[in-house]
């Protein structure tokens, strides 16, 4: 089997662990929080934590996955039963076993770009047919849902995408839902939706969980839960047949998951509105901070409402993405995810999540803009 090259891993990752990655705005989770934080945040009990840690039992833990976890994720949804929640490995686990426990070569899917590369990359690996639908920034990135009905045939397995969307943070609100999930029924076909950035929202954000049976929701804990590295994932499906199929593709691909990591995670998971309250006020206070730095710029514009972790920034300069993303982290120790990444041009994705010393890396973003102008202006006065 053929597969592209997973452009955001193999380029992101390789530069967060540079020596040159001084101010780190490139990444999507809000940031991690501690053991002895989300102990003092929940109020739990360290010391009864590490009393029970020392007992704990380091074999395989229950192969459908801990109880207790899956109690806690199904409250995260309206009407969501325990036993329809099926733990993985990570988000990139969930939507990998989705992928291949639901898509034959046969079949198409719609793609609403950008995506996160799974959606678009695995099924074209698989002989899928992938249609995409791109959102366009002139629309603030919003989903037109006229294209997504003509797009769709007897034949469309699913539609995928991300809600909120990564990178751009734009969401569908739940009449954009409904009408999404009326062109899925019309022709048989599943919503697969990531909803790894569902939260941030004061209010209830719906998920399509929430509305639709022939549905499957991937979320993990690392994003606005802030403990990427519990690398607890899980999918939400209401279908039973299609469940046994996902835990059959799971079987081969991971068995269960960690006991420590679900354990810990319950624990966050029975105080999530404090874990996302916490994540809501690092996101808004950087907001406020980029907003301003926005406001008016010449070179940047940033077209979304945005209910993610991330602004998608466009800018209006002669440098393709990627270089303009290695340039300022090799210069101003600055780094960005430049947005080839989910294939989009000229722009480049900027955290909302991450506020350490990110004054100073805006300033540094301006002064290495400021430094391409005048070498391209010294360029042109030489032609």
């Amino acid at each position: 089997m053929k597969i592209e090259e997973f452009i955001l891993e193999n380029w992101l990752n390789p530069a967060c662990g540079s020596k040159k990655n001084e101010i780190y705005l490139g990444g999507s989770c809000v940031s991690p929080i501690t053991v002895e934080e989300l102990f003092e945040l929940t109020g739990e009990s360290l010391d009864d934590f590490i009393e029970e840690l020392k007992k704990m039992d380091l074999g395989y833990p229950r192969f459908e996955g801990t109880p207790r976890t899956k109690n806690a994720i199904s409250k995260l949804y309206k009407d969501v039963n325990p036993d329809e929640v099926i733990l993985v490995h990570g988000g990139t686990g969930a939507n990998n076993t989705v992928i291949f426990s639901l898509l034959e070569p046969t079949d198409n899917i719609i793609s609403i770009m950008p995506n996160y590369q799974q959606f678009n990359s695995l099924p074209k690996s698989l002989g899928v047919e992938v249609r995409e639908i791109k959102l366009k920034a002139e629309a603030g990135y919003k989903l037109d849902l006229y294209e997504v009905s003509n797009a769709v045939d007897n034949n469309t397995k699913a539609i995928m995408f991300t809600n909120p969307n990564n990178p751009t943070g734009s969401i569908l609100e739940l009449e954009e839902m409904k009408e999404l999930v009326k062109i899925a029924d019309s022709v048989g076909a599943w919503i697969v939706c990531d909803e790894m950035y569902r939260g941030l929202k004061n209010e209830y954000m719906p998920s399509f969980a929430d509305i639709y049976d022939k549905v499957i929701v991937t979320c993990s804990s690392s994003k606005i839960y802030s403990m990427a590295g519990t690398r607890v994932g899980w999918i939400v499906c209401r279908d039973e047949e299609m469940r046994q199929t996902i835990f059959n593709y799971r079987s081969y691909d991971s068995i269960c998951g960690g006991v420590f990591d679900e354990w810990i995670f319950a624990i966050a998971l029975e105080h999530s509105e404090k874990i996302i309250s916490r994540s809501r006020k690092i996101v808004s206070q950087n907001k406020l901070i980029i907003d301003d730095w926005l406001n008016g710029h010449k070179n940047l514009k940033q077209y979304a409402e945005s209910y993610g972790t991330t602004y998608l920034i466009s800018y209006k300069l002669d440098i393709n993405a990627e270089k303009f993303c290695n340039e300022l982290l090799n210069r101003k120790g600055v780094l960005v995810c430049h947005g080839d990444c989910f294939y989009m041009p000229h722009t480049f994705r900027m955290s909302l999540a991450n506020g350490e010393n990110l004054e100073e890396g805006l300033r540094r973003i301006d002064e290495y803009i400021d430094e391409l102008l005048n070498e391209r202006s010294m360029l042109d006065s030489k032609l």
